[in-house]
């Protein structure tokens, strides 16, 4: 287990920006920074990072926590993984707490650990072979050397080479206690009826390994050397609990930093493509890694950047069937520009050929705009045959309808209509037919999936605190007292008692002593939980608010607590727009001691109904209960009448009369 020192150690030195900025695209708004959700699709940014107070708060879906809670969130990492993955990113050394871990907890391993666990052995094992062993360095690393690479980029990407023996890695893992069934459901080795010592399925090819986002190994690429053998030239991982290549992008581990600096990402289709850009200095490159490119993938780099360059091999037979993948592009809002390299040229063999400056200044030149690209490749063998130009301007104005911003389609419709001398009305007129097109084919798509989970009809109960206006009151109040508690606990406060004696009090005290007093019984569980927190606190001489919290590993209270230390308005950026309302919390010492009586007039009005509730029963079976009760509820409307005074309720105005809140 990582020790107390430790985590306490990862959580002052991390910073959620920088955390979260692998993954989202922020921008600074004010104090904090905003961007666009990442467990959620939407078009206006409702994601907020709070660098003062190193949480996040996602308006979207309600989430929201810690740079930790995050990576648990984002890469579906355990506690102790995304500690890790921390202090591995910040260079923390990891300190165990040496107490004996429980038979319970050693058999908590769920499978999907077990398989994150054997790709990390395989990949330390494929990587030892092609360094250490003759083989691998006679072999692996000699293919390697004559594709020019370097030592630091073949150790960057972590390449390796499986040796011929074909069960090598398999008996390797099994004498290290891995069992056969994981071994086949990860896909490293086959278990055939005639071998039941199992087979390597990359047996005598180099190794790419395949990394997530954070930079997990997923899974595996694997290229055979020799030309004479009737296999496939590359070998992938097949689909897994934790590789599934429709959600993966080879090099985006690597190259994410790159992406956001530049905000641009070029996209290949091959591994050493990606390595050998690297090698000459361009790094905001990945790969579809031969796959169709899909709209999972588009999603991983829009989190980084909106701008993408893709990269085509000059005589690429396959350019037609690109045109999907632009118009999948579009669709999600991306800008597009395409080059084509000259024949015979790749992105790995142009990026060896000529240094890091002009290969840069080659693409941002030489690189098209989609219509551009598609006018190239469409028009390139039709001649004057007017029936072929009108298709391919056709195709071009399908592509354009993809577009979601309306103002992008009006520009690139110009385009077409200045580069082939068209009207744009008729363009226009094209467009709406294509878009029709499009809509009924998504709406049939959606329609099929729809029918297929067709929801059962039922009777959603309301939520009981709405039904009832005085449950709902008080329990508005409890919340907010709780928050004020959470954002401005160690505020001291300036106040007179009876005697018009100046004495001083933090939030967290003056509130706390106001639900003692009234020996307050709490409706919402985590504030409960927080008020005993607190409590403890106090015993030990510290002030628990706000921060304290954020790092406890209960998903309701960390939901909680982000919701009052990020409030709804720090999504917008008034002061870029000339506003400045008041801030939340301008006038603490005000807002506490009104919302206290109120919580108190609210608590009253909840005691009256629900002790009017009980009268019935002792109505005719036991009088002195009965009157016991109407003399309390007596008691406290005259509580709430003397309340309503010093509150200044009016059943027109409402609480606080005139006065604003």
């Amino acid at each position: 287990m990582i020790s107390k020192q430790t985590i306490d150690k990862i959580f002052s030195t991390i910073r959620v920006e920088e955390i979260v900025g692998e993954y989202v695209q922020l921008k600074r708004a004010g104090s904090n920074f905003k961007g666009l959700s990442p467990f959620h699709e939407e078009k206006s940014p409702s994601f907020v990072v709070s660098p003062s107070k190193q949480i996040w708060k996602d308006f979207s879906t309600g989430k929201g926590g810690t740079a930790i809670s995050f990576l648990m969130e984002i890469e579906n990492f355990t506690y102790p993984e995304a500690l890790r993955h921390a202090a591995k990113k910040y260079g923390i050394e990891i300190e165990e707490d040496l107490r004996e871990i429980s038979e319970e907890a050693k058999n908590a391993q769920t499978e999907k650990d077990i398989l994150y666990k054997i790709h990390e052995v395989a990949n330390t094992y494929f990587q030892e072979i092609l360094w250490d062993e003759h083989d691998g360095r006679s072999i692996g690393l000699s293919y390697f050397k004559e594709r020019e690479l370097k030592d630091d980029i073949i150790r960057k990407f972590q390449l390796g080479y499986s040796p011929e023996k074909k069960n090598a890695f398999t008996a390797y893992a099994l004498e290290k206690g891995y069992n056969k069934d994981i071994l086949e459901k990860s896909g490293l080795s086959i278990f055939p009826e005639n071998s039941p010592a199992g087979i390597d399925r990359f047996r005598e090819r180099v190794i790419f390994p395949i990394h997530s986002f954070s930079g997990r190994v997923l899974g595996f690429g694997a290229r055979i050397l020799k030309n004479n053998v009737k296999t496939a030239k590359y070998l992938n991982s097949p689909e897994t609990e934790i590789y599934h290549k429709s959600n993966v992008l080879y090099g985006l581990n690597q190259s994410k930093q790159a992406i956001s600096r530049k905000n641009a990402c070029l996209l290949v289709e091959g591994y050493m493509d990606v390595i050998s850009l690297h090698m000459s200095g361009i790094e905001n490159v990945v790969a579809s890694s031969g796959t169709s490119l899909t709209t999972e993938q588009i999603k991983l780099i829009k989190r980084l950047t909106e701008n993408v360059t893709i990269l085509f091999d000059g005589d690429n037979a396959g350019i037609k069937a690109s045109f999907r993948s632009i118009d999948m592009l579009l669709t999600e809002g991306m800008n597009i520009r395409v080059l084509l390299f000259p024949d015979g040229d790749d992105p790995d063999s142009f990026a060896r050929k000529h240094p890091q400056e002009y290969v840069e200044k080659y693409i941002e030149n030489e690189a098209m705009d989609f219509i551009d690209f598609k006018a190239e490749i469409l028009l390139r063998d039709i001649g004057n045959d007017p029936i072929k130009k009108a298709e391919a301007i056709r195709d071009i104005v399908k592509s354009v309808s993809f577009v979601q911003n309306a103002l992008k389609r009006e520009v690139y419709l110009k385009e077409v209509s200045n580069k082939f001398g068209l009207s744009e009305q008729s363009l226009f007129n094209e467009l709406d037919v294509q878009k029709q097109i499009t809509q009924n084919q998504t709406s049939h798509v959606q329609q099929q999936q729809k029918d297929k989970t067709a929801p059962k009809m039922e009777i959603v109960p309301p939520d009981k605190e709405k039904e009832d206006p005085f449950l709902f009151g008080v329990l508005f109040m409890e919340n907010k007292l709780v928050d004020h508690m959470l954002m401005f606990g160690d505020i001291v406060l300036k106040r007179r008692n009876e005697q018009n004696e100046e004495y001083q009090i933090t939030v967290i005290e003056e509130i706390l002593h106001h639900f003692e007093e009234e020996q307050y019984t709490f409706l919402v569980k985590e504030n409960e939980i927080i008020i005993n927190q607190v409590r403890e606190g106090i015993q030990k001489d510290e002030l628990r608010s706000g921060n304290f919290f954020v790092s406890f590993m209960d998903e309701e209270i960390t939901t909680k607590v982000v919701d009052a230390l990020i409030p709804l308005d720090d999504l917008e950026n008034w002061a870029s727009r000339n506003i400045y309302p008041p801030n939340y919390g301008d006038k603490v010492a005000d807002q506490i001691q009104g919302d206290v009586l109120l919580h108190k007039y609210r608590y009253i009005d909840y005691l009256i109904t629900e002790t009017a509730k009980e009268l019935d029963q002792y109505s005719n079976t036991d009088e002195g209960k009965y009157y016991e009760l109407i003399k309390k509820i007596t008691l406290l409307k005259q509580a709430s009448i003397r309340l309503s005074n010093i509150i200044e309720y009016s059943p027109i105005k409402g609480i606080y009369g005139d006065r604003n809140r």
